[in-house]
């Protein structure tokens, strides 16, 4: 049951908890796969009951994908045909920022995450990922950074850090999230680009293709990273389809979600230097309905993700909840659902999935989410007419 009221210069919707859908009750894509460990996919539903309200900050913009919130409370989000926009508290929304770098915005690429420091207001330094053209349509994931002007119109000292090797004709799978860790250092997720050919990079550490990469964000590899034999510098983990959530838990460490085929989206930890095995193991099948590879779910050598959906949600955006405006919260792993259309809590205890609750289910594609300093959820939807939302408690 949803109530929609109009307030101030936002609609405001009131949601029904929760617990209305058994999402539980779809049946899997690869029925005959079963998990290594209990827990490890269709965790109890969390009936909590909760109660929450929308309420639209900004709308008008075209396929957001990536926001980070300024200390002054405003918000710099990205659109992926090329264009990075402040969005005022007040819903105001900038004209595009100037001096992006030109970016190949075909099928799933464009301007993609956005992330700052903590020493933003000092230096005013942003960091933001997107495809690059490399030219004869080849392109590939790429970072940059650039100093932001005082009025917020323009970005200076423009510098590419760095750019995925091998570049590859296809419009599929860049990743990409941007994550600081607590050493300052950069993580960087990549996708395999999706094709049979390119895919099998993933498991090879010559290449950046499906990686969790980490560098230094003044560029190179970050100190301190895994030396893999043959492998390049900034991986940190390999054997990833598509990875498009990330966040850093209050453990101190990166935690991620990726796409998976049909079936088989997983959530990880990725721990240095470690095989998460795709497209070798998968919990899921191609699109067709066939078996991925040889239809392993295990082999020795290649991590188990810490969980995995089938049918998918297909993750993009993550958050840890660590504030108070939702106290029962407090810990939970909050994911964003492009073709669940819903926001996804989970509860965590020794490092598994205890409970699993989705929210807002039907209300949009959720490329994005984080928690803002007041302790809401923010969250970009993504459509051609896509907004900056703001989830809060119903009252």
């Amino acid at each position: 049951m949803r109530a929609t009221i109009w307030m101030a210069s936002a609609f405001l919707t009131v949601c029904s908890p929760a617990t209305a859908q058994d999402f539980n009750v779809v049946p899997p894509n690869a029925a005959g796969q079963r998990p290594a460990f209990e827990g490890q996919t269709r965790a109890p539903i969390l009936r909590d009951g909760t109660q929450i309200q929308t309420a639209v900050v900004a709308d008008g913009l075209v396929n957001p994908w990536g926001m980070t919130q300024l200390p002054d409370g405003s918000w710099l989000v990205t659109e992926k045909p090329g264009r990075m926009r402040l969005i005022g508290a007040e819903g105001q929304k900038s004209e595009p920022i100037r001096n992006i770098p030109e970016v190949d915005a075909r099928g799933q690429g464009g301007l993609l995450d956005v992330a700052i420091r903590g020493d933003f207001a000092r230096t005013r330094r942003v960091w933001w990922s997107y495809a690059e053209p490399r030219g004869e349509g080849a392109n590939a994931t790429a970072v940059a950074t650039g100093v932001l002007s005082q009025d917020g119109t323009a970005f200076s000292d423009v510098r590419v850090l760095f750019r995925q090797q091998p570049a590859w004709p296809s419009t599929h799978h860049f990743g990409s999230r941007l994550v600081f860790d607590r050493a300052g250092m950069l993580f960087v997720t990549t996708g395999e680009r999706s094709h049979p050919e390119p895919r099998r990079l993933a498991q090879d550490v010559g290449t950046h293709l499906g990686k969790v990469l980490r560098i230094d964000p003044d560029g190179g590899p970050a100190a301190g990273n895994p030396a893999i034999p043959g492998g390049r510098p900034e991986i940190w983990s390999y054997g990833h389809r598509n990875l498009q959530s990330a966040a850093m838990g209050p453990d101190g460490a990166l935690w991620t979600a990726e796409h998976g085929p049909r079936g088989g989206d997983e959530l990880n930890r990725p721990e240095a230097g470690r095989n998460y095995g795709w497209p070798v193991i998968t919990y899921g099948v191609e699109y067709s309905g066939r078996d991925v590879g040889a239809g392993q779910t295990a082999r020795e050598g290649m991590e188990q993700p810490v969980y995995y959906w089938d049918p998918v949600i297909a993750p993009s955006g993550m958050a840890f909840y660590d504030a108070d405006m939702f106290p029962t919260w407090r810990g939970s792993v909050l994911v964003g659902g492009l073709v669940s259309r819903t926001l996804v809590r989970l509860t965590l205890a020794g490092g598994r999935v205890t409970g699993e609750a989705r929210y807002l289910q039907g209300f949009a594609r959720i490329r994005d989410v984080k928690v803002a300093k007041d302790g809401a959820i923010m969250i970009l939807t993504d459509a051609q007419n896509g907004a900056l939302v703001r989830v809060t408690p119903a009252r």
